[in-house]
């Protein structure tokens, strides 16, 4: 190499060695909320045909953010009572089902499953002891909540029996007529939200039994007549009226939200309904 071409060289290298280099472009952030598949109580089994959970044994939701926190926040949304609601159509992945529409079983344990991808599976809350009444901090553990997955098309029971349709037919033991209903959605649960707080306003008793009952059930005796069934229901023996409630209840998927309860007071272990206060979606 000639003594021009080194010194050239050398100048560009020099020149390389001194420049600025150009940074690197940050890297974007890019973050993708994770989903997950949700048993279903019912396991599908209770939908009408049209409905997009028919034959579904579970739903995929995403797991709850920081914007879907806000909406358990709104003022105007806890007012009217449907934070929670909305809140779960936020999270359902499909977006043709709608809260309302969910079998009161499986939007419990839509609710649940909400609740511990927000905030995880423990949920302390204090409670009363049952045997000495002492208040204590308890915490339970909500990843151990059960299904029931009701009455089966296979099950055997001398009460109560599926049909083809999804509804349910039973003999009254004192009237001895046969009552066909349906299992409670969400917009069943509201409807008798609304109609008790219409009669407390009014200092009335409340008749949340058989406002159930009247929304439950199709046919009595094969009459399907809303009025006919309102106008039986109300003058109804009390012996059908709680047998039929029992039946609603037998049939009923749902999830077990009872857990044991050991007294830090008293040392005895009891059974106990997992509270649904203001802690279960807004703990301290």
């Amino acid at each position: 190499m000639s003594r021009n071409k080194q010194r050239t060289a050398a100048a560009t290298d020099a020149v390389a060695a001194t420049a600025p280099t150009t940074p690197a472009a940050p890297a974007s952030l890019s973050y993708v909320t994770p989903t997950e598949f949700v048993e279903l109580p019912s396991r599908g089994k209770f939908y009408s045909t049209d409905h997009p959970l028919h034959g579904k044994e579970v739903i995929e939701m995403r797991y709850m953010t920081a914007k879907d926190e806000d909406i358990l926040t709104s003022p105007a949304l806890l007012k009217n009572g449907v934070a929670i609601d909305r809140l779960i159509e936020n999270l359902i992945v499909d977006k043709s089902i709608s809260a309302n529409s969910l079998l009161i079983g499986d939007k419990n344990a839509v609710t649940l499953a909400a609740r511990i991808s927000g905030y995880g599976e423990q949920y302390e809350v204090n409670v009363t002891c049952p045997a000495c009444g002492s208040n204590t901090d308890h915490t339970f553990d909500l990843s151990q909540i059960p299904h029931n997955h009701g009455i089966q098309p296979d099950d055997d029971t001398e009460n109560v029996s599926l049909t083809p349709e999804g509804t349910f037919i039973a003999t009254l033991p004192r009237t001895k007529f046969t009552a066909e209903f349906r299992l409670l959605n969400g917009e069943d649960e509201t409807y008798i939200e609304q109609a008790a707080s219409k009669l407390r306003k009014l200092n009335l008793p409340e008749s949340s039994s058989t406002t159930l009952l009247k929304q439950l059930v199709v046919s009595i005796n094969g009459v399907n007549t809303p009025s006919e069934i309102a106008n039986f229901i109300d003058n109804m023996p009390a012996q059908d009226a709680r047998f039929l409630r029992a039946c609603v209840q037998l049939v009923t998927p749902n999830v077990e939200m009872t857990q044991n309860f050991e007294c830090s007071s008293c040392g005895t272990t009891t059974e106990m309904a997992v509270p649904f206060t203001s802690e279960f979606f807004w703990p301290n």
